[in-house]
């Protein structure tokens, strides 16, 4: 395997040593192969909502198993997890189950510039949607991670058509419309920048970005792979009160399982195959696992109690952070969205890709050592975000307040 891994940002080059082996999880908790315990803040990158090894998710996957683990055939399990998508996000009044994020985000663009008839695509720098070409253009996550936010092998010339403006800056998306609204399909956007750390949306950024696009014809494509199901049952655009024309999902949707999904409004919908000429398909999507899993997943967050715990938790959790770096004079600054955060090591507020460059990466990898041999376990990256689960109990956030205490002593 390339560097021992299946993903770059597993083989711990952002933050130096050897990554842990992990061996098994439950709840808040993972062991890795030597038997050391961790409390767990990566949740596999967010979609453990609900923790590690869920009674009801493992369940729901070996009776779905037991029944046969694919088929490439409807199945009852996806038109259930379907309607309890379309309750959460009245956007998505048709919807498409794909088994990655790349796949939805690069799918919702096909659909976009099928529906336009337009080429050109708007971007946000930091902002990560998975690793087609014509996305890897100022991204975010691994890309960042490396400095290398461009990847060899993306033709310059489709490259070329992916325009990437600073996130938050509303005046930049309104001069990119001016000159160039009529060639632009679609402004595709995390509603919460969650690929460069956590970068919450400037007050009215969101509501531009919707004034600008349905004046030009453009689609707006809301990237909820991350805030999806995890600042609110319905995502960023519950939170924040925006509804996007198509909307792509992930992490969470799969119970830990591979799924996503992409959807929207009928009409734009109705263009994807077999009701129209727009080409998508895939063996393994509307797995039967990964369903039952997501329908476990969704319907455990139904619960009227499960977002009041998590903000709670998280609240908890923000401020045993943010006391433990006063404490030690340690300059950090802490972005929280729900059960989404990141610790930045930096003085000054980070609002944009370039503010985030700033953060001091040694120091973060420092930390992430002193926490990792405290017994907690965060991104090993300074620009990753960190996850609160409904498993994380009070105790588990005061064991990482004072792991964290001695963490910033020690730096």
């Amino acid at each position: 395997m390339p560097g021992g891994v299946n993903s770059p940002v597993r083989a711990f080059r952002a933050v130096g040593g050897h990554p842990r082996f992990v061996r098994r999880g439950k709840g808040s908790r993972i062991w890795d192969e030597d038997g050391k315990e961790y409390v767990d803040y990566l949740a596999s990158w967010g979609p453990l909502i609900l923790g590690h090894a869920h009674p009801d998710v493992v369940k729901a996957v070996g009776e779905a198993a037991a029944d046969g683990t694919s088929f490439g055939a409807p199945t009852a399990m996806e038109t259930r997890l379907a309607r309890l998508v379309a309750d959460a996000f009245p956007s998505m009044e048709l919807i498409r189950m794909v088994s990655s994020g790349t796949e939805a985000a690069m799918s919702a663009l096909r659909v976009a510039r099928g529906f336009t008839g337009r080429d050109r695509i708007v971007k946000f720098e930091g902002c990560y949607h998975g690793h087609s070409d014509g996305l890897l253009v100022k991204a975010g996550s691994g890309a960042l991670t490396f400095g290398v936010p461009d990847s060899a092998g993306v033709p310059a010339a489709y490259a070329d058509l992916t325009l990437a403006l600073p996130y938050n800056d509303a005046s930049a998306v309104e001069e990119a419309f001016r000159k160039q609204g009529e060639e632009i399909a679609a402004v595709i956007v995390e509603p919460v920048a969650a690929n460069c750390g956590v970068i919450p949306p400037a007050p009215g950024f969101l509501q531009t970005l919707r004034r600008e696009v349905s004046a030009a014809g453009a689609l707006l494509i809301f990237d909820e792979v991350i805030t999806g199901f995890r600042v609110s049952l319905g995502g960023a655009q519950e939170l924040y009160g925006i509804q996007a024309d198509l909307t792509c999902l992930g992490k969470i949707l799969g119970g830990g399982l591979p799924v996503a999904a992409y959807g929207g409004r009928r009409d734009i919908m109705e263009r994807v195959a077999p009701l129209g000429d727009v080409y998508q398909a895939g063996t393994l999507a509307g797995n039967p696992l990964a369903m039952a899993a997501g329908v476990a997943t969704l319907e455990a967050l139904r619960s009227p109690d499960a977002y009041r715990i998590l903000e709670e938790r998280s609240a908890q959790l923000e401020g045993e952070l943010r006391a433990a770096g006063e404490e030690a004079g340690v300059p950090v600054t802490l972005n929280r969205v729900g059960s989404i955060f990141c610790s930045y090591f930096t003085d000054g507020p980070v609002t944009d890709f370039v503010s985030a460059k700033r953060a001091d990466a040694d120091r973060y990898a420092g930390y992430f050592h002193a926490m990792l041999k405290e017994g907690v376990n965060l991104a090993p990256s300074q620009f990753e975000a960190g996850f609160v689960s409904l498993a994380h109990t009070a105790e588990d956030v005061a064991f990482t307040g004072a792991a964290a205490r001695r963490a910033f002593a020690a730096l």
